[in-house]
């Protein structure tokens, strides 16, 4: 899928709250030489709020913010430079226009991990706008990505260096 190898690679870390997405996001950063972005500064201030009163967002709060990261992202394939960006990405729909601002070239890791597990995980992180309470929307919203093209699915039952070396193994896989 990957075309040209001297193209910049564009790749989303994505998954649902606690999944960890920023942690491996900044480690496949490191390892594959790109920029990451934090999706979640990309928010408005209006979604935070949101999320943080324990409220969860609509597809009319997500689109502003989906477009926003799509546009980070062709900006810096448009500059010659590769990028990577934590984003939930639940459905396919938010995964087909981040696809289409990246003009098709976006690979997604899909951090995958039990719900008990990312409810362990949301209640040992400190200062996240996010509560635990909305892990189970994220989840009824998710709709896996199995199938898609470009996508690597990565088991989160791992230390955050076995979940990067495994998300980059996977990744150059398919490159």
């Amino acid at each position: 899928m990957h075309d040209n190898q001297d193209a910049p690679l564009a790749i989303i870390v994505m998954g649902v709250s606690g999944s960890g997405k920023s942690s491996i996001g900044e480690g496949v950063a490191a390892r594959l030489g790109v920029h990451f972005i934090e999706g979640d500064a990309l928010h408005p201030a209006a979604n935070v709020e949101k999320m943080s009163k324990g409220i969860p967002l609509t597809d009319e709060d997500r689109w502003p913010w989906l477009e926003k990261i799509g546009a980070v992202i062709a900006a810096s394939l448009a500059k010659g430079e590769g990028i990577a960006v934590s984003c939930s990405a639940l459905k396919r729909v938010y995964r087909e226009r981040l696809r289409a601002s990246a003009g098709g070239h976006l690979y997604f890791i899909y951090l995958d991990g039990s719900k008990e597990l990312l409810t362990k995980r949301m209640g040992e992180r400190k200062g996240h706008f996010m509560p635990a309470s909305l892990l189970e929307s994220q989840l009824q919203t998710l709709e896996v990505p199995t199938g898609e093209p470009g996508v690597v699915t990565v088991d989160i039952d791992a230390t955050i260096e076995e979940i990067v070396d495994t998300s980059v193994r996977s990744l150059k896989a398919i490159l």
